[in-house]
């Protein structure tokens, strides 16, 4: 079904000798606007055709109202292209950031089975990741390193910092495509093996993790997401679950590079806190580790190379206020540069999805 915008505008009808001051001289003609004809599309960079960026072409125009108008239109697109910019919508307010994110993608889901430390702004609205200003987060998919994930994440730039802070975006599929056959090979056959360690104080704790303090629900959450544990002591809690390194798009069909395998691995922590913690810490022990699926150890030397290759597909561009950026989570990863000064980025989950 074809939707209009109505504007009505008023005109003089003259006669022989016009009266301005005679009001039935006015009449009303209504002049009927497609809704293509709201918004335009660009690229921020010439032959980088990530993300798709949407503005609107007169003021005023109520995004949500519009979203709504155009679910299927702005599926396609970002089915097609993996993101979506949406630009100078003026929209501020966490109300209107959650309801426009329903608008499209229904229900926001809770940031559970936690990796990053966020806060809850409002509703299931959060902030992006906590880390320090001046540290970066590599390019990765939201909660590939679990078998369940959310299907769309949108990202709010509410205060851009005063230098850095953008957040880089690269095509999954355009990963898979580039890394090496032979490494993809043995990642697919074994899959990969998360192991985490809570309760050392030098990582997220469980409670944060699984947002609860009773264990009961941490073991129930466990054997239903396919997740092994064990309690080392009271307070000490041991994770191994076996994920995909690749997936295929459930509407596309488009094999993607879905893992975080070069985020927990060893290699990705700094030298000087790998040495610190491997002279506390036995390697089994590490907060966070990732491994093949089988229990055997991933070359640092293959981490380096998928993350040159995170690098080279990278699409960077600096954030303006009230930017919304909607991702397919599966067919475009997401990082964060460092920053100088405050910085204000939220983030909205939807759609969740099992991989099992």
């Amino acid at each position: 079904m074809e939707h209009w915008y109505y504007f009505e505008i008023k005109y003089l009808s003259f006669k022989t000798h016009p009266d301005p001051m005679n009001l039935k001289s006015f009449k009303r003609k209504q002049v009927i606007i497609s809704q293509e004809e709201l918004i335009k599309t660009e690229f921020l960079q010439v032959e980088k055709y990530l993300p798709l960026v949407i503005k609107p072409v007169i003021d005023g125009i109520n995004l949500t109202n519009w979203a709504f108008n155009n679910r299927e239109w702005i599926e396609t697109q970002l089915f097609k292209y993996g993101g979506l910019l949406f630009r100078n919508f003026n929209i501020h307010e966490i109300e209107g950031i959650e309801t426009f994110i329903q608008t499209i993608s229904g229900e926001l889901i809770e940031y559970s089975y936690r990796s990053t430390p966020r806060s809850q702004v409002s509703g299931k609205i959060y902030t992006s990741t906590e880390y320090p200003a001046e540290q970066s987060i590599p390019l990765h998919n939201e909660m590939a390193y679990s078998l369940n994930w959310p299907m769309k994440i949108c990202f709010v730039c509410v205060k851009t910092a005063e230098k850095g802070g953008e957040t880089p975006i690269a095509d999954s599929r355009k990963l898979f495509q580039s890394i090496d056959p032979k490494i993809k090979a043995k990642f697919i056959e074994n899959g990969v093996m998360y192991v985490r360690n809570y309760g050392q104080e030098l990582d997220l704790q469980w409670e944060n993790v699984f947002q609860t303090t009773n264990k009961l629900e941490v073991e129930n959450y466990c054997r239903e997401a396919g997740i092994e544990f064990e309690w080392k002591d009271e307070n000490n809690l041991r994770t191994r679950q076996v994920c995909q390194a690749v997936a295929t798009h459930p509407k596309t069909g488009e094999m993607v590079w879905f893992n975080q395998a070069h985020l927990f691995h060893i290699s990705s922590l700094q030298s000087e806190v790998r040495e610190s913690l491997l002279a506390m810490l036995k390697e089994e022990d590490l907060p966070r580790n990732a491994f093949y699926g089988d229990g055997s150890k991933i070359e640092t030397s293959i981490i380096e190379e998928i993350n040159a290759i995170y690098q080279q597909e990278a699409v960077i561009f600096p954030w303006q206020e009230g930017d919304i950026l909607m991702l397919d989570n599966m067919l475009v990863a997401h990082g964060r540069r460092p920053f100088v000064g405050k910085r204000k980025v939220l983030v909205g989950m939807a759609e969740p999805f099992c991989g099992q």
